[in-house]
């Protein structure tokens, strides 16, 4: 397939209805159909394709989403970039709602899912020690202040399997560990970027604090409902940060993620 974007852009239904002229694209993958085809537009001079990574009918819980599916197909639209928002749980204080997190490193708690490209008969072994792009989360960071949005430059999700929301036990757990926000979809999705080479940078888009602060037992629990009607909410601040971010990535990255796989084989 021909290259068609080089940009690509995860998240939820309604970004590439601000787009002009979008062509919307079936991929297909060795590893089945992606979550919906993919929507490719132009912003800012730049191709960027877009995928509901739920499916645009919000279909595929995180644990049934086809992450391997939906990179591969990002791969052969000829992306380069990925960029990841995804609404988030806070588990500390100081992280507020509606604050933006730009993560830089990540746990997994999620089970079941495929989450490598290499299953043999090669041996592969990808580092994941620094999963973000650098350079990526820096052009984030800084887009996000130059437009005045709370953001945090750096922080460790933890990303358990869903559909249900964490215990209290579970959420005082994650933040005793120092861990900053928490969601369903971050993994395996930034690391298997990282085995095809390409540059991924989460959002982190702060819609409740999980199932209540520890040291707050006020602070109500996490609902579906809540979630989605605060990542609504701040959507329109969403969008206006990537159509600001995504003209500042022409060119080639200036990173080492294409170099994933030197010396991760024997």
């Amino acid at each position: 397939m021909l290259a068609m974007a080089e940009v690509g852009v995860f998240g939820g239904s309604g970004f590439y209805s601000f787009l002009e002229d979008v062509e919307e694209i079936t991929v297909e993958t060795p590893y089945g159909h992606p979550s919906d085809r993919y929507f490719v537009g132009e912003v800012g001079g730049i191709r960027v394709a877009f995928l509901p990574r739920h499916g645009r009918g919000h279909q595929f819980p995180p644990h049934m989403i086809n992450y391997r599916a939906n990179i591969w197909g990002m791969k052969e639209l000829g992306v380069k970039r990925i960029i990841g928002p995804c609404a988030s749980g806070s588990l500390k204080k100081e992280v507020a709602l509606g604050h933006f997190v730009v993560c830089d490193q990540f746990v997994d708690r999620t089970w079941g899912r495929a989450d490598t490209f290499y299953d043999g008969p090669i041996t592969t072994h990808v580092s994941a020690a620094d999963p973000y792009c650098a350079d990526l989360r820096r052009a984030l960071v800084q887009t996000g202040r130059d437009l005045g949005i709370a953001v945090h430059d750096g922080g460790t999700v933890v990303v358990i399997r869903g559909p249900r929301f964490s215990t209290r036990a579970e959420s005082k757990w994650f933040s005793t560990m120092g861990w900053d926000v928490i969601n369903m979809t971050g993994y395996p999705e930034a690391y298997l970027a990282r085995e095809l080479g390409m540059c991924y940078a989460n959002i982190s888009l702060i819609t409740d604090y999980d199932a209540g602060l520890a040291d707050d037992p006020t602070t109500p629990a996490v609902s579906h409902h809540d979630v989605v009607e605060a990542f609504n909410a701040n959507n329109e601040r969403l969008r206006e940060l990537l159509f600001k971010v995504i003209p500042r990535l022409s060119g080639e990255p200036d990173c080492d993620c294409s170099l994933a796989l030197a010396g991760a084989r024997g």
